[in-house]
């Protein structure tokens, strides 16, 4: 039977086992899964960039590993997105109806405006601006292309200065812990 982990990722962690960017001289490795995870045989199924957080599910399945993170299964993934500014309507329809980044346009995206989140604190914390409000959005994708919530609420002039994934298919962190895991 195939092992299936979420694992709830921490900011500025690399989600790979092992730091092969880091140069020389640099003071050190970055942080890695292998910081949080101990168990043999597993791989992420897709990434989560360096500067997001939240799910990550990882499993010793290659078939299910690829059915998850490759785009052509539109597995939706669902995100929380702290941007900078007050969307309107306009906005959040343009992500609906899909926006044009430089690789191409994106499938339509599902978004709505959401309260603010209860989550865990951000180390570092948001950086914040008391002459520019915030909002939070949630957004679910059916693609993962390179930073593309990022770009997507940028390209609509609502840059993004927080990002949490909180679910991806069927999986939800629901109440797991910053840095924790669990088998699914």
């Amino acid at each position: 039977m195939a092992r299936l982990i979420l694992f709830n990722k921490p900011w500025g962690v690399l989600s790979q086992f092992t730091d092969r960017g880091t140069p020389a001289g640099s003071g050190g490795a970055r942080a890695t899964l292998s910081d949080y995870i101990d168990v043999p045989g597993v791989y992420p199924a897709g990434r989560l960039d360096r500067d997001s957080e939240g799910l990550l599910i990882l499993t010793d399945d290659g078939a299910l590993q690829a059915r998850i993170s490759s785009p052509r299964h539109k597995t939706p993934k669902t995100y929380l997105a702290q941007v900078e500014g007050e969307p309107d309507e306009a906005a959040l329809e343009a992500l609906r109806r899909g926006v044009t980044l430089n690789d191409g346009p994106t499938r339509p995206a599902a978004v709505r405006r959401i309260d603010p989140p209860t989550l865990w604190e951000r180390d570092p914390p948001v950086r914040t601006r008391k002459s520019v409000p915030d909002n939070w959005l949630e957004l679910t994708i059916t693609e993962g292309r390179n930073r593309q919530v990022r770009r997507m609420t940028a390209a609509v002039g609502f840059p993004t200065l927080r990002l949490v994934r909180w679910r991806i298919g069927r999986w939800e962190i629901g109440d797991l812990g910053l840095g924790a895991w669990r088998d699914a």
